[in-house]
């Protein structure tokens, strides 16, 4: 299909969706545990995972009063949601929202994204629950993971969810590559730390990799972006520090995730 024609066919397949949702977030004021709800109208809502942390020495667990999976919340989703209100045409809510692998609303949603899943644990039973919102269609899109060690902590959990479905590179023609953007540049993207040090690469993650899980019919499931920092880039979009290239080539990636999963 010509790309005129696709984005055609996807802005009028967008613009049958209205989705009436709720949103939820964490005061940071409070413990976390602590949710309030608001009223959030849109076809998009963001959507964080919270997880238990894995026990695997000193790795797991929170840092700075904060779990791993609040990495860069709450700015990350509101720079990123505000960036998908004026590069497309899909109503975004104005709040995010914040699920965990056993709340019954995650069904509700198509795309969520769980961040630094080389410290999470799912346990068999959530596991369970991740594949079964996945197989129905859902997608969920991991980022902020870096190294040997946290790629094994993240694949142990990962292997709970799917233990017959192997992580493959995505290749270069899937179409959550060219759903919207063409994206054909691969570049690290790196957290805030690159702007002091220089260096783009953490632990001993030096090569990016964008890596998937697929069901029976083809569908990307699962969005795998290892040694990178993609919510850094959304976080710190207003920083002139950071490097505009890489916080727009963030953006793409994003839209064309999500679009991704709003349409297949």
């Amino acid at each position: 299909m010509p790309k005129a024609a696709r984005m055609a066919w996807i802005a009028f397949a967008l613009s049958l969706v209205t989705v009436n949702v709720w949103a939820q977030a964490i005061d940071s004021d409070t413990d976390a545990s602590v949710r309030r709800e608001r009223d959030a109208e849109g076809e998009f809502q963001f959507v964080r995972l919270a997880y238990s942390s894995n026990s695997y020495g000193r790795r797991g667990g929170g840092w700075g009063g904060r779990q791993r999976w609040q990495t860069d919340w709450p700015d990350a989703e509101h720079h990123f949601s505000r960036g998908i209100g004026r590069l497309t045409r899909v109503a975004v809510a104005d709040q995010g929202r914040i699920l965990t692998p056993m709340d019954d609303e995650i069904y509700d949603f198509p795309w969520i994204y769980a961040v630094e899943v080389g410290y999470w644990y799912l346990d068999g039973q959530e596991a369970s629950r991740i594949r079964d919102y996945l197989l129905r269609g859902g997608f969920l899109m991991v980022d902020d993971f870096h190294g040997t060690w946290e790629w094994a902590a993240f694949v142990a959990s990962m292997e709970r969810v799917f233990p017959d479905r192997p992580i493959v590179d995505i290749p270069e023609s899937d179409e959550a590559f060219h759903v919207i953007y063409d994206l054909d540049q691969r570049i690290q993207i790196p957290s805030r730390q690159f702007i002091y040090s220089g260096v783009t690469w953490e632990q001993d993650g030096y090569t990016p990799h964008w890596r998937g899980i697929y069901d029976d019919e083809g569908r990307l499931m699962v969005a795998i972006n290892f040694n990178m920092d993609i919510g850094d880039a959304w976080e710190h979009a207003d920083w002139p520090d950071y490097p505009e290239n890489m916080t727009a080539l963030a953006y793409r990636f994003g839209i064309n995730y999500l679009i991704y999963a709003m349409t297949h």
